[in-house]
């Protein structure tokens, strides 16, 4: 989740926790609470505080305003009204959301407070005020009919919130692992998987009796254009052959296998459709105007094929495809062997 969509959702929650600061206001007045009616003056005006730090982007500060304001404005509410209100349940509700916003804190490289001790604060403020009023009794009566829709309601509130926030972070933890798969299987500069997803991917194929063909391929002269260009321009060269084996391999699957060396699988056999394909991506690349730093490079692949044979082990298939290759670089380089 970016900055900016966390902005706009702090933003909605703000919006709802501040209208429901008014109408548990009017409960207040409903109940004669006095002190729970001035008390939600301030209250609302922390969360018109809210919506300034949020445009100003102080979101570590309006998260901390909000975690001490709650605790405080919940152990009021306790107090006064009593544990059967269940008020004090939007404390509970916190740590979860503590633990996720300053995670999200670290990941924005915004500061930081230590979650475990905020959460041991909001714990011992849960269990003075509930102690209390389960001792003392609270400073106003409510109808204990009125108190059973309040209990109610405020119990589906946390119940919802835990939820949502449980969901939020595993949805982010989700997220966060896609983001490794990636790491382990895309090769960064090129943005081709790597040679260990090939690896994995070569594997399933000599398992499967379908037709399919390996082409190996390899940059021609590629380090004369790193000694004579640079290697600047040496992963421009890479990145941009890449983009053209994605553009031209469209249903293949094409990785970097190491180097200036890729692998491209693709469905089918070398005589239906095999060579003509990695002919067009030859001459492609051997066509296409590739500039660095106002310089053309002129850049030429040599690719050598080989079909999957029932016979084949993948270190056999990948071997086949590599003697045909370095065949045609002995050759003249620029061509595709069969």
């Amino acid at each position: 989740m970016d900055q900016q969509r966390i902005k706009r959702f702090t933003f909605i929650i703000n919006s709802i926790i501040l209208a429901l600061v008014f109408g548990l206001a009017g409960f207040f007045w409903l109940c004669n609470a006095t002190i729970l009616l001035w008390f939600s003056i301030p209250t609302a005006l922390v969360y018109v505080v809210g919506y300034v730090l949020i445009v100003k982007d102080r979101l570590d500060i309006y998260v901390r305003l909000v975690y001490f304001w709650i605790t405080l404005y919940m152990c009021v509410c306790t107090v006064c009204l009593g544990y059967k209100i269940a008020f004090h349940l939007y404390c509970l509700s916190m740590i979860p959301i503590i633990f996720y916003t300053e995670y999200m804190a670290d990941k924005l490289g915004k500061p930081r407070v230590n979650a475990f001790v905020a959460s041991g604060i909001i714990a011992i403020c849960y269990l003075l005020s509930t102690g209390y009023t389960a001792y003392v009794g609270p400073i106003y009566d409510v109808d204990n009919s009125i108190a059973g829709v309040f209990w109610t309601t405020n119990s589906v509130i946390v119940i919802a919130f835990l939820v949502f926030y449980s969901r939020l972070m595993l949805s982010l933890i989700g997220d966060y692992e896609n983001k490794l798969k990636d790491a382990a299987l895309i090769d960064q500069l090129t943005g081709l998987f790597n040679r260990h997803y090939m690896t994995d991917k070569l594997e399933e194929a000599c398992k499967e009796d379908g037709k399919s063909f390996l082409a190996m391929v390899d940059i021609d002269d590629f380090k004369k254009i790193n000694d004579t260009y640079g290697h600047n321009a040496g992963d421009y060269i890479l990145e941009n052959v890449a983009r053209i084996m994605k553009d031209t391999c469209k249903d293949s699957s094409i990785s970097r296998w190491g180097g200036e060396e890729f692998l491209i699988l693709t469905p089918g056999t070398i005589d239906d459709n095999g060579y003509d394909l990695i002919e067009r991506l030859r001459a492609k690349v051997a066509d296409e105007q590739f500039v660095f730093d106002g310089k053309q490079i002129k850049v030429t692949i040599t690719s050598g094929l080989a079909d999957h044979s029932s016979a084949h082990s993948m270190d056999q298939w990948v071997s086949e495809a590599d003697d045909k290759l370095y065949a045609g670089k002995g050759s003249g380089k620029n061509k595709v062997v069969r």
